[in-house]
């Protein structure tokens, strides 16, 4: 089982991952720079929200 990510963290990934659909991919590496550019926090919030958005992606690839 994985950790349980927070709502904060889950609604800026979602909002992130909505705007900028093509910037993301389900590599976690590429993700991670492209959220280093776009949020100014620290590299843990950083990098939970990168591992969502690399979900999110993963679901939509999945759906397709």
């Amino acid at each position: 089982m994985g950790r349980v990510k927070s709502l904060q963290i889950k609604r800026i990934s979602k909002k992130i991952f909505e705007e900028y659909p093509s910037k993301f991919s389900t590599d976690f590496e590429k993700n991670k720079k492209s959220v280093d550019s776009m949020v100014d926090t620290s590299k843990k919030f950083k990098n939970l929200i990168a591992g969502c958005i690399t979900k999110l992606a993963a679901i939509k690839a999945r759906k397709k």
